[in-house]
């Protein structure tokens, strides 16, 4: 069997600790920078999907109203066509 050696630790200084201590610091910092970059991003793509779903629902809205519209035309003039049937059956009948 072959003899394993031991490695010993440096002695640390406590601004050898600090020094670790704020490289870990600044990289942490640097992560949650590219987070919030990330973020943001992420929210100015949902900003401009909610601009989009409002546009299309506003065209939708549109549509909607103009066949309302057109519904509610062809209902009168159903009514009316209906009412002059009426008529001409009166005067069948007559």
């Amino acid at each position: 069997m072959t003899p394993t050696a031991a490695i010993l630790p440096f002695p640390e200084k406590p601004e050898d600790r600090l020094r670790r201590a704020l490289r870990a610091l600044d990289a942490a910092l640097a992560e949650q920078g590219a987070a919030v970059a990330g973020l943001r991003r992420e929210l100015g793509a949902l900003s401009g999907a909610v601009d989009g779903l409002g546009t299309s629902l506003q065209a939708y809205s549109r549509g909607l109203a103009e066949t309302q519209e057109a519904v509610l035309g062809a209902h009168a003039e159903a009514r009316r066509l209906e009412a002059t049937a009426d008529a001409m059956l009166a005067a069948c009948k007559a």
